[in-house]
């Protein structure tokens, strides 16, 4: 729909009202898809596919430890060297999250997203490549090339939806990263079949696969429009602000989302983006920032990615043959993929705090009855179809909250100048989190056996009395608003008497007056 202006006010009141309630355009629900595909896509799917030639890859070891020293290396050895590889890619991730502040500062979010494809293809070059140059090293820089990769789309991916999206449809937009991740997984799954690319002599193809996703977003995305805040408020096009949110936006009316963006832009001054230090020591942004941090850490300790380590000996106890085990497995993918679609329709009728916080709660309860069916395998009966159920059940609950609203939270909570750094720091304690539990989850297994999820379990609980306790919700809120909330919450206030952000932009002159002044 292309809406003409005028001057009368009766037409702009009714043009603003239209763009209040629709706000979703092709060009905007394109450049998600295209963003997507080549981002949080990528995370979910490089997950998935290390699983598939896993034996593969252990005896290409092994092989090539004997063609160069002439001796085989230990079972033990070659489970290190494999547990590096997949370790690693979560190291990757780490410096991914850390690059991706300055990269989406310095490139703008659609040109880091573009350049992120970087790494990905020397990645799949290497992965491609190992086999014939007979070096298990290159799938290790492989792995850690397309970690970076991640690290950067996860991080900036949201950042750039949250701020391309108008407010009422901002998590919608912003939680379609979490779908993109599940579909990922399932689309990994399955490449991973046997029949597709899963078999011995492709399983290198497969470890490259991830290059073609990343080729339709370099060949789609640069005809999308960048983030019209960081257009504004960054760079100071006020014309390029104005052209992409005509697109994305698909009408000629917009001036109560330009007042937001120019007010955001006037409480920010002169300021520069915030490094981690000053964010780190920015008294008013605390419970911010603490917010965030707990719930990035939460993510990865709740235990859903270990819920995987237990589908393939759980669909053995219930009786599937071991040679279909992997096509049952693409459930897993699929249940998380499904409770993504509909938190993602849910997500601005329940709100951030009731998702994130009811799915950690849910988690709770489940790991509890998870624990109580594991313990009670062999000596009740139908106690393994009671595990299958709660590993759905358990996943479905973090697909409904946790997985796609913990990614949201930085770009609603934080203004542009400190929102850079807020990601790097989420994206960090995500990546660290997820390399400590992937070492320390074996070793809990080994300690504490079928009660093993029980210190999820406290995670959980503990994630959601944080989460109730001191996030507002900011579902429809501007963030002044939002600011305001934590504002109240936040006892000691400002540092150095500073104005408050909601402050500042209620001294602001009229908006109409700063719209002329700026002459947009």
């Amino acid at each position: 729909m292309r809406v003409a202006c005028f001057s009368s006010d009766y037409i702009n009141s009714k043009m603003n009202d239209t763009v209040k309630r629709g706000g979703c355009t092709r060009t905007l629900a394109l450049t998600v898809c295209s963003a997507a595909i080549g981002g949080t896509f990528q995370y979910g799917y490089n997950i998935s596919i290390i699983n598939a030639p896993t034996a593969y890859v252990q005896k290409f070891i092994n092989e090539t430890c004997m063609k160069r020293w002439g001796t085989a290396l230990e079972s033990s050895q070659v489970t290190l060297i494999w547990t590096f590889i997949v370790s690693i890619y979560s190291l990757g991730g780490l410096l991914g999250s850390l690059l991706a502040g300055p990269m989406a500062i310095k490139c703008g979010r659609k040109g880091a997203l573009l350049l992120n494809n970087c790494f990905l293809f020397v990645s799949a070059i290497l992965a491609l490549c190992s086999r014939s140059a007979g070096s298990f090293e290159m799938i290790i820089l492989a792995r850690l090339l397309v970690g970076v990769n991640a690290g950067v789309s996860m991080n900036v991916q949201p950042m750039y939806f949250g701020e391309s999206a108008p407010k009422h449809l901002r998590g919608a937009v912003a939680f379609s990263s979490a779908v993109f991740t599940a579909f990922g997984i399932l689309m990994g799954q399955v490449t991973g079949l046997t029949e597709v690319l899963g078999s011995e002599s492709l399983w290198p193809y497969l470890l490259a696969s991830n290059a073609l996703p990343g080729l339709v977003q370099l060949v789609t995305l640069p005809w999308f429009p960048e983030s019209p805040r960081y257009l504004l408020i960054d760079r100071g096009d006020r014309e390029a602000c104005g052209q992409a949110l005509k697109r994305l936006r698909a009408c000629s009316v917009f001036t109560d989302e330009m007042e937001e963006i120019l007010q955001e832009r006037a409480g920010a001054g002169e300021a520069r983006a915030k490094t981690l230090w000053e964010l780190f020591g920015d008294r008013s942004l605390r419970r911010q920032l603490c917010t965030v941090m707990v719930a990035s850490s939460a993510m990865m300790l709740c235990g859903n990615d270990s819920i995987y380590f237990y589908a393939s000996y759980i669909f053995q106890e219930v009786g599937i043959p071991a040679d279909r085990i992997q096509y049952v497995t693409i459930g897993t993918g699929a249940c998380e993929f499904t409770s993504a679609l509909v938190c993602n329709l849910l997500i601005e009728r329940v709100g951030r705090r009731l998702l994130l916080a009811g799915g950690y709660l849910l988690m709770a309860c489940w790991a509890v009855v998870f624990t109580v069916a594991l313990s009670l395998e062999g000596k009740v009966a139908g106690m393994p179809y009671l595990s299958m159920v709660c590993m759905f059940a358990y996943i479905l609950s973090f697909g409904m909250g946790p997985a796609g609203v913990t990614g949201i939270l930085p770009a609603e909570i934080f203004d542009q100048m400190a929102r850079p750094a807020a990601y790097m720091v989420a994206g960090s304690m995500m990546w660290l989190n997820l390399f400590l539990i992937g070492m320390a989850f074996p070793f809990i297994v080994k300690g504490l056996g079928q009660f093993c999820f029980i210190p999820f379990c406290g995670v959980c609980v503990t994630a959601c009395l944080f989460i109730s306790f001191t996030l507002p919700e900011t579902k429809g809120r501007t963030l002044a608003e939002i600011t305001e909330k934590f504002e109240k919450r936040n006892k000691k206030g400002t540092a150095n008497g500073l104005p408050k952000y909601g402050q500042q932009c209620q001294s602001l002159t009229d908006p109409s007056e700063f719209l002329e002044t700026e002459n947009i």
